[in-house]
């Protein structure tokens, strides 16, 4: 075993830590329709009110050098090379993805386009990231084996919430399609969208009666 290859397996595992990190923020997302059940109005202004919080804390951190406890720390743990000295804006997204599908869709189109989001791209990224090997060009640099995590996530995700096999494949395959664009932060506005309208094209989950 050579120094090369301790070396990138010491790598994966430091990016795979990270990942876990960032993931696992991300997967938080789907605990949005639960309390949309209760009140979906006030779970919007709720995520958005975090979002302008933490876009302050950004600009803050940036733009000033300045730090806050904690919220600064992570967001510095879990930054990509490409955001390092810039305000990371996947939270910002994040947050986005989940408003706009509970304002836009019925409650359970909305919770399935979330859990897209939440799982889909939350678990892709998780193994496509560090394990990921196959990443042939009509991927965008992702990984066949992310893509594959995405369609599985999803449409199991989806036929939880919608009881329809078929339904659940597609809505899974233009998910995956959607997740594998070179979109970077902005899939988390694109990826519940894509999802919610296909479900509500397919048909399989009607909008609610007025």
């Amino acid at each position: 075993m050579t120094r090369a290859t301790i070396l990138t397996r010491e790598e994966r595992l430091t990016r795979f830590k990270k990942e876990l990190l960032r993931k696992g923020i991300h997967v938080l997302i789907a605990i949005s329709p639960t309390l949309a059940a209760y009140d979906r109005l006030v779970t919007a202004a709720l995520l958005i009110s975090g979002a302008v919080f933490y876009l302050c804390v950004e600009i803050f951190r940036v733009r000033r050098g300045g730090t806050i406890p904690v919220i600064s720390k992570i967001t510095a743990l879990v930054a990509r090379p490409r955001e390092s000295g810039k305000i990371v804006i996947g939270p910002v997204t994040l947050a986005l993805g989940a408003v706009i599908s509970l304002l836009v869709f019925p409650p359970d189109t909305a919770r399935a386009a979330i859990y897209a989001l939440a799982f889909g791209d939350g678990l892709s990224g998780l193994v496509g990231r560090p394990f990921g090997r196959l990443r042939p060009p009509f991927l965008f640099g992702k990984s066949v084996e992310g893509s594959l995590v995405c369609f599985i996530s999803v449409a199991a995700s989806a036929y939880l919430v919608t009881g329809h096999l078929a339904a659940s494949l597609v809505t899974a395959l233009v998910t995956t399609v959607v997740e594998a664009l070179p979109l970077r932060n902005w899939d988390n506005i694109a990826i519940p969208l894509a999802a919610g309208f296909t479900l509500l094209a397919i048909g399989h989950i009607p909008w609610p009666i007025q």
